[in-house]
C-alpha cells in the first residue's frame, strides 16, 4: 500500500525544480534517522527559494537541470555551502557539457547566497 503521507508529488514543482522533491523522497527513504516530512519541507523550501530567487534564470534547460542535480548532491552533504562553492569552482575549471559554464558557475554561487549557506 502506498504511503498517503508521502508528501508533495514531484510533479507539484515545475522542472527543473521538481528534482528537489525527488531528492527529498530519496533522502527520506535512505536515511531512517531523519524525519521524512521535515526533509520534504526543507527541499520544497529550497525549490521555492531558488525559483523565487531567480537563481537559474538565464540558463537553458540543459544547464538548469545540471545545476539542480549538482545542488541536490551538495545539499545532502555535511557542509552544503562548502560543497556548492567547491562545485562552482570545479565547474569553472572543467565545465563538461554545459552550454554556459560561466552562467552555471554563477548560478551555484547565487544558490548558496539565496539559501544562506
Amino acid at each position: 500500500m502506498r504511503d498517503q503521507t508521502a508528501g508533495v508529488p514531484p510533479s507539484a514543482a515545475r522542472p527543473p525544480f521538481d528534482r528537489f522533491l525527488v531528492t527529498a523522497e530519496e533522502v527520506a527513504r535512505a536515511r531512517p534517522d531523519v524525519d521524512p516530512e521535515t526533509v520534504r519541507e526543507v527541499f520544497r523550501e529550497v525549490a521555492t527559494l531558488l525559483d523565487d530567487g531567480l537563481a537559474l534564470d538565464g540558463l537553458d534547460d540543459h544547464d538548469a537541470r545540471a545545476v539542480v542535480a549538482g545542488l541536490c548532491a551538495d545539499l545532502v552533504t555535511a557542509d552544503p555551502g562548502a560543497a556548492i562553492r567547491a562545485r562552482s569552482r570545479a565547474t569553472a575549471r572543467e565545465p563538461g557539457d554545459l552550454h554556459d559554464p560561466a552562467g552555471a558557475t554563477a548560478a551555484y554561487l547565487l544558490a548558496a547566497e539565496v539559501l544562506q549557506l
